[in-house]
């Protein structure tokens, strides 16, 4: 199991760290908020231990990103501020648990396997958009029941665009969770990978289910009747 430590207090997150490991856990630790986000949105943890007040961007700030980007993981918030509304926000924005400093270790670490027996929420093997489908097991597309080939990149944009249909995904998005890099707008290589992903999935059939939002991006949904 691995586990992310966001945390600026240099002995606190000392402490954690070893703490954590010790009880057998692999365990990164980031002193401020923006390598937090950077390693909670590019690593592979299975929970993050987040404090409120850190340098660079907060807390509050870290999480509602973290949640927008779709990650899942549960994180559990570290920290001094022991108001209710405090505690509220934390849970509204999508921490799963809150532990106020001081704390014992032992009781962190029963939060934590706590937090990681519940486990990751069982991804759905098949996702569907009208006669779209696609098996996540099989790596397999299919529409009106003809096989439809897709090389990885286009397999991960179509994953994505069905896995958050109706919204409207800008470039910058599918750049990072798609090529894992930063948008440039002198690139049109997402234009390209949509044009060639609509030729297979959209272009002979009926109805079009791909749609270039102007000046925002790109939106997968079923057209009302």
């Amino acid at each position: 199991m691995k586990i992310l430590i966001v945390e600026d207090e240099p002995k606190t997150g000392d402490y954690l760290r070893q703490g954590l490991a010790e009880a057998g856990f692999v365990v990164d630790l980031a002193r401020d908020g923006l390598d937090g986000l950077h390693l909670a949105l590019n690593g592979d943890y299975d929970l993050v231990v987040l404090d409120v007040m850190l340098p660079s961007l907060d807390g509050w700030g870290v999480l509602q990103t973290v949640r927008r980007s779709g990650r899942e993981m549960p994180v559990l918030f570290l920290t001094a501020r022991d108001q209710v509304e405090d505690r509220v926000r934390g849970l509204e924005l999508g921490a799963d648990d809150y532990l106020v400093k001081p704390f014992a270790f032992s009781e962190l670490l029963a939060r934590v396997r706590t937090l990681l027996r519940r486990g990751k929420p069982k991804e759905a093997e098949l996702m569907h958009a009208a006669d779209l489908e696609l098996d996540l097991l099989r790596r397999r597309v299919t529409r009106a029941g003809v096989r439809i080939d897709l090389t990885a990149k286009e397999f991960a944009l179509l994953e994505l665009l069905l896995r958050r249909q109706g919204e409207v995904l800008p470039r910058s998005l599918i750049a990072s969770q798609v090529w894992d890099m930063n948008f440039d707008s002198d690139t049109n290589v997402i234009e390209v990978a949509v044009r060639r992903l609509r030729a297979k999935v959209d272009d002979p059939f009926e109805p079009k289910l791909i749609r270039t939002v102007r000046g925002m991006g790109y939106v997968l949904e079923v057209p009302e009747a």
